[in-house]
């Protein structure tokens, strides 16, 4: 007979295009055995403010998704992208009632993980790190501005093909982070679920006294608030710490 007893599942939406998240989730959990991942894929290629780009992030695409994580009896929901970011919170607001509506299962968002981080750590001043086009960056501070979140200083690397953002590597993410540390955010954080800002987490903060917030380590960290599990440990970003 099967066990009556399991470890808690996470189930994930990916965007199709993202080879960070996946890898990145299982290597912040590390030997954990009481939380398993589970992920399934709307497509997403791009990453621009036009219609086409928008149209990939339809409640529909995503509610179809969410029904088939359900199936795997998930505790948890969470739509790994920072579409929402650009958006508005808005948009992912609806789409967590969507989820839940169509399954059942308490959902969240990478947008909507971030700003529950932001009021749980009194978070107010950020510094901004993205892959992203300019635009977008600038669509992404508004956004965050009408949350309160003010964003100090921002650096993006105009990047708008979600594949080629999980190449970039540590070392071109540094320079950039520890100039955005330099004028004392409240938080340092690394915007897109596709770039390894987890990495350099403990670097930067150990050089800078800076927490970081990275897209990755967010959205799981509020997934496992979500399911009443344990937090992550502190080398993946020290507020987000068990």
């Amino acid at each position: 007979m099967p066990s009556t007893t399991r470890p808690i599942r996470i189930g994930m939406i990916v965007p199709s295009s993202n080879t960070c998240l996946e890898p990145q989730s299982y290597r912040i959990l590390g030997e954990r055995r009481d939380v398993t991942l589970h992920f399934t894929r709307i497509n997403v290629t791009r990453i621009a403010l036009d219609e086409s780009s928008d149209k990939q992030f339809d409640a529909a695409g995503m509610r179809a998704a969410a029904e088939l994580l359900a199936t795997s009896e998930v505790d948890v929901i969470a739509w790994n992208g920072t579409s929402g970011s650009w958006l508005g919170a808005t948009h992912d607001h609806e789409l967590v009632a969507e989820i839940t509506d169509a399954t059942g299962i308490p959902a969240t968002t990478s947008t909507l993980a971030y700003l529950a981080a932001f009021k749980e750590f009194g978070t107010e001043r950020i510094g901004l790190f993205t892959p992203y086009t300019g635009d977008v960056n600038e669509a992404v501070i508004e956004s965050y501005a009408r949350e309160g979140i003010k964003t100090i200083d921002h650096r993006h690397l105009d990047l708008s093909h979600n594949e080629s953002f999980a190449r970039v590597t540590d070392q071109e993410m540094l320079p950039g982070s520890l100039e955005l540390a330099a004028a004392k955010p409240d938080a340092l954080v690394y915007l897109c679920t596709n770039l390894y800002g987890a990495n350099i987490a403990a670097d930067v903060e150990e050089r800078t006294g800076v927490p970081v917030l990275d897209s990755v380590a967010v959205t799981l960290w509020h997934s496992l608030k979500l399911a009443g599990a344990p937090l992550l440990a502190p080398r993946w970003g020290r507020l987000l710490a068990d």
